[in-house]
């Protein structure tokens, strides 16, 4: 979507969360992009410092944080997946699971765990992310 580029990819997330705050046309992917920010009020203030802050803006593990663009990056990624039902089969895990949670995007914190995984996995192993091994561990969710 963004590249490797970090400061591009922060920059977009910045852009999409001011213009909906100031009621500006959006992109489809910026309307996704504010609606997510919208539903992370704990970020507004980390999207709303300046373009420099934002880049040099580190987020490790050691340091007890978690990372918010991946964090975001990881509710499109399942929200892609949901619209498009690939891997099949998890459009009907995810209403199963938001009905369980109470709401979409609290299952999605719970998917995130095997998507997390699944994606580590296949960077270890230089293969394809296992849509099997995914499956089955949101099944077990």
């Amino acid at each position: 979507m963004f590249g490797n580029d970090r400061a591009a990819l922060r920059t977009q997330y910045a852009t999409a969360w001011r213009k909906a705050r100031d009621q500006q046309a959006l992109t489809p992917l910026e309307s996704a992009l504010a609606t997510l920010i919208g539903e992370h009020p704990e970020y507004h203030a980390l999207l709303e410092t300046s373009a420099v802050e934002l880049a040099q803006a580190e987020f490790r593990p050691e340091d007890g944080g978690e990372n918010p663009f991946l964090h975001m990056g990881m509710h499109l990624a399942l929200r892609e997946q949901v619209g498009t039902d690939r891997p099949a089969g998890i459009r009907r895990l995810h209403r199963r699971l938001a009905a369980r949670q109470g709401s979409a995007h609290a299952a999605e914190h719970l998917m995130m765990g095997c998507l997390g995984q699944v994606l580590w996995e296949a960077q270890q192993s230089g293969l394809p992310p296992d849509e099997i091994r995914y499956l089955d561990c949101l099944r077990r969710l």
